[in-house]
């Protein structure tokens, strides 16, 4: 469903920067590069790419607008994470996508996967 597609893409966002933690705290630059672009992509081309504000409906255009500018924050902070070797900066990242997943999350388990989509 649309909504595990979502989950999914949250899960996948908080793989990467797991894996960018440990690729930058084991010195491998490559790697976390890697990891970090793998985590932009997601919630670039995933996340954000899902928002739709015609389907939001006006009271969810908000919530939409809100959200896109979350989601290039976070695509801000993880590319911050990547030029400085900054872990605050994926811990950050890592968080503002726990909060939004774990909403997320509520809202599938309430049965109103509409929301966003």
């Amino acid at each position: 469903s649309p909504h595990q597609l979502i989950v999914m893409l949250f899960d996948g966002a908080k793989t990467a920067i797991g894996m960018a933690r440990h690729h930058m705290a084991s010195g491998e630059l490559q790697a976390k590069g890697n990891a970090i672009s793998k985590a932009i992509n997601i919630v670039d081309n995933g996340l954000r790419a899902s928002l739709d504000a015609q389907a939001a409906g006006t009271e969810g255009a908000n919530l939409v607008t809100n959200l896109t500018a979350l989601y290039a924050y976070v695509v801000q902070r993880l590319l911050q994470a990547n030029l400085r070797n900054d872990a605050s900066a994926l811990d950050e990242a890592e968080s503002l996508l726990d909060n939004i997943a774990s909403a997320w999350r509520e809202i599938g388990a309430a049965g109103e996967s509409h929301v966003g989509q």
